[in-house]
């Protein structure tokens, strides 16, 4: 515990990708197997659910160090995070514990839902007692539900790897279902995680080994990731070299059909088989030994283009489905790769032909209902970027988000890599708006000190009345210093509190960029935005020049022109 404490400070206290590596390989290095397991669960992405109510963690650490409730509220203001005040005021240890992280979250951690309030109390105040300032920071975030680290996936990957002197592509692919939380992370399974590769190996193939386990028959290949393009697409060559497609809104995902079975997965590898009932019986049309690699949209059976994106969102946050919300919400497998055919990985085969297996594969289904859930995505051409270009206009109206530009003979590598070809994202530049910051919030981790997660607002000229209506929240687009100098101006022009949020008088004008848009009934704007962020300050802007709702619904009606 004690370990991985000061591993998860030391991540937290820096944004340097070196030290944070470095961090993670000394950590691995020494660390038990079965500690090790339950680390690179967390690390990879892994989150346990809340064990003790915010309310009652709150009560009982104001009653182990003496406070009165308004000085409570008072420290967690200033300091931002919870686990962090909580760590912070508690009086010092009586003791200190050696116990591994393992034991503390199988025999301490994993106990705790569900007690009554008196066990909570006695355990929590008993377990405070033994840890350090890093252990008590650390283990209310695990047992609060807010656990999350400042470490990318891919960097875990790398320091596995380093420690195990594997391949980190071997390591990325075997990591693949590693959150799944119906497996409980443990030693045997940390072994096979870094075992080295010609422990594993079947046949010849040392590339691409033939052997699975069982518990590993359903699961994915990691998932090829593409580049923004940012450069003019003329440095790309002749489009010939190319395979151009739309680039789709939708859920990444991987259909996976081996021994008789189906298995569904997202890029975010959780396992949504249960959500896409139609997908997964289009999996039970397929032969066995057969991956495909896609997007799932909404998509209505005989329409000739899908549904947008809000039309997903009840089937992935609805726990039950509905007859309503199945026929309201349709959905589509929108393929464009085949990653395995007969059982064999097809990888390190050339795209352009693992796509015309894929054509292949579609052709031979034979019932209109598969034809309809296995959609293949429409290859487009052009004799010139120019031409292209242009085509790339209509993306909105086509509801797509640009192109995605893959050569013709890549391989099907792991993660954002070029070594295996290029795959770029050609997307149309964002909606854009300029929008007042109304609201303030304090940041996590080494931005908990400053306010930076905001609340934007337009105008609203309704009934000749000018109301500064809130439409996004975002918290990412400005630098280090930027960020420092709106803190200063929120804490000067601070009207209200409400507990960590603050209310600020009008005065800063913000760009702020979205992908997508659409009409809701649940916010008071009337509309919801996508992968809002913050484009740029605008200085040269007063809060009287900033945009109005009206311009906002605008682009939702453009849209469905």
């Amino acid at each position: 515990m004690k370990r991985f404490a000061a591993l998860y400070t030391a991540l937290d206290a820096t944004t340097s990708t070196h030290d944070k590596l470095e961090a993670l390989t000394s950590y691995f290095s020494v660390a038990e197997p079965e500690d090790a397991a339950w680390a690179s669960y967390f690390l990879a992405g892994g989150k346990p659910r809340q064990s003790v109510p915010t309310r009652l963690l709150t009560e009982f650490a104001r009653e182990r160090a003496g406070l009165p409730a308004w000085l409570f509220e008072e420290s967690y203001h200033a300091v931002g995070d919870l686990a962090e005040t909580i760590a912070h005021i508690l009086p010092p240890a009586q003791r200190s514990s050696e116990l591994g992280l393992t034991q503390w979250i199988e025999q301490r951690v994993l106990i705790l839902r569900g007690l009554p309030p008196d066990e909570l109390r006695t355990r929590l105040f008993s377990y405070w007692d033994e840890l350090d300032w890093s252990g008590r920071f650390l283990l209310t975030k695990l047992i609060g539900g807010g656990f999350r680290v400042g470490v990318a996936r891919q960097l875990v990957v790398r320091a596995l790897a380093e420690v195990a002197g594997v391949d980190h592509k071997r390591i990325a692919q075997r990591m693949v279902g590693w959150t799944d939380s119906r497996q409980k992370p443990d030693a045997a399974r940390y072994l096979r995680l870094i075992a080295p590769e010609a422990s594993e190996l079947a046949g010849d193939d040392a590339q691409h080994p033939t052997e699975r386990h069982d518990s590993d028959l359903g699961l994915p290949y990691p998932f090829f990731l593409a580049h923004p393009l940012q450069a003019d697409p003329e440095t790309l060559g002749d489009p010939s070299h190319w395979l151009i497609e739309w680039k789709w809104d939708g859920i990444r995902a991987q259909l996976v059909k081996r021994a008789g079975r189906v298995w569904l997965w997202s890029r975010g590898e959780d396992l949504i088989t249960d959500r896409f009932p139609e997908v997964t019986a289009l999996g039970e049309a397929l032969p066995d030994g057969f991956v495909i690699d896609g997007e799932i949209l909404a998509w209505e059976p005989g329409a000739i283009a899908p549904l947008p994106f809000a039309r997903l969102q009840p089937r992935i946050a609805r726990k039950t489905l509905t007859k309503k919300i199945l026929a309201d919400s349709p959905a589509a497998l929108l393929a464009y790769d085949l990653l395995e055919a007969d059982g064999k990985d097809l990888r390190m085969t050339p795209l352009v032909e693992r796509r015309a297996r894929l054509d292949a594969l579609a052709a031979s289904l034979d019932t209109t209902l598969a034809r309809d859930l296995l959609r293949v995505s429409p290859l487009v051409s052009a004799a010139d970027w120019q031409t292209l270009a242009a085509l790339r206009e209509e993306s909105r109206a086509r509801g797509v988000e640009g192109f995605m530009l893959k050569e013709r003979e890549s391989l099907y590598g792991v993660g954002r890599t070029k070594a295996s070809g290029t795959w770029w994202k050609w997307k149309i530049d964002p909606y854009a708006v300029d929008a007042v910051l109304v609201y303030a919030q304090r940041g996590h981790g080494r931005r908990a000190s400053l306010y930076t997660d905001f609340t934007f607002a337009v105008w609203d000229e309704a009934n000749g009345v000018r109301t500064l209506v809130p439409f996004a929240k975002a918290y990412s687009g400005l630098t280090d210093e930027e960020m420092r100098q709106v803190d200063a101006i929120v804490r000067k022009t601070t009207i209200e509190k409400f507990g960590p949020v603050r209310s600020v008088t009008p005065t800063l004008v913000f760009e702020i960029g979205f992908e997508g848009i659409q009409a809701s009934t649940r916010h008071k704007s009337g509309v919801a935005v996508r992968f809002p962020r913050m484009l740029r300050w605008r200085t040269d802007k007063h809060i009287d020049d900033a945009d109005t709702l009206a311009m906002l619904k605008g682009f939702i009606d453009d849209r469905a022109a």
